[in-house]
């Protein structure tokens, strides 16, 4: 989805084809956007925006000096959310999908006796084992390494094509240790909904609670951006129903996770500068300790 910066030209430059009411990023022109740098007044996308004292500048904008009087390198580039704007943006994503990939091609090679061992289990007896496995069994780790787990070729292909698109985006938008906070607290999440509500035998993989979060977040930042709502939340539709009308399913996890990243993407993009940091994480703070909660809560039912 990344093109190549192009040409810095004026806004009357890059205005969308008739019809349009958007204009494009002047580094993206596949991206519509109603947001200009406050300084040159070109329209700029998530991705190009830099937080400045009165809304947001363009990259060039920032390069060349906060118009103070400070050097350039005194203006650190910033996302919409504040976080660092990064050489690569979607670093963290790559990172995710290659871990992804890497268990499941562990998966391949080791077999059930690796799946059984870090797949969501509430309890069970795990006759592979001759034991009662689960997370009420004092596993609690299986609520984070069942987001790197996948039962078949189809779901991590569509996990991870899911994960590509939605998430590269986000984390251009966000900064990296922002989205992989969203990523984590989404993904815990929908694991601490899911052991609290399914069967303790019902076993559940898969990273879909952590990418609800980040779908639930990207509808967060639209309508901060005040970008067309119409096509994302038709996604939401598509999604949900392939959640409740698919057998095999854990839908606990995409609504727990849901929750959590619609929860935690406000607190990324609305915080308010002065004290955006403390909210932001402040509120990853406030979503784990509910996982935790919901977990307690759970295993003292199996105890």
């Amino acid at each position: 989805m990344d093109q190549a910066p192009g040409s810095p030209t004026g806004p009357e430059e890059q205005r969308p084809p008739d019809g349009q009411s958007l204009p494009v990023c002047y580094r993206h022109p596949d991206r519509e956007t109603g947001v200009r740098c406050t300084r040159c007044e070109k329209p700029i996308c998530p991705e190009c925006m830099v937080s400045a004292s009165v809304g947001f500048q363009c990259p060039e904008c920032v390069r060349s000096g906060s118009g103070t009087g400070h050097a350039p390198t005194a203006a650190q580039p910033r996302t919409l959310a504040g976080g660092t704007v990064a050489a690569d943006p979607r670093l963290a994503t790559k990172i995710l999908i290659g871990l992804c990939v890497a268990m499941y091609l562990v998966q391949l090679a080791v077999g059930d006796r690796f799946t059984e061992r870090l797949e969501l289990l509430g309890q069970a007896y795990v006759p592979l084992f001759g034991s009662v496995e689960g997370v009420a069994e004092g596993q609690p780790y299986r609520l984070l390494t069942a987001m790197f787990l996948h039962a078949s070729p189809i779901h991590i292909i569509f996990n991870m094509l899911s994960l590509w698109w939605i998430g590269g985006p986000l984390e251009a938008a966000l900064g990296r240790a922002r989205y992989l906070a969203l990523y984590f607290v989404s993904g815990l999440a929908g694991s601490a909904l899911t052991y609290l509500i399914a069967a303790p035998n019902q076993p559940s993989l898969g990273a879909s609670g952590a990418i609800f979060g980040l779908f639930g977040a990207t509808a967060v930042l639209m309508r901060r951006l005040r970008y067309d709502m119409r096509p994302v939340i038709a996604l939401l539709v598509i999604n949900l129903i392939f959640t409740f009308g698919w057998a095999n399913i854990a839908w606990q996890a995409h609504i727990g996770g849901l929750v959590a990243g619609v929860i935690t993407g406000y607190a990324m993009v609305h915080a308010p500068r002065e004290r955006r940091a403390l909210i932001q994480y402040g509120t990853c703070a406030v979503v784990l300790v509910v996982v935790v909660v919901l977990t307690l809560i759970r295993t003292a039912q199996l105890s």
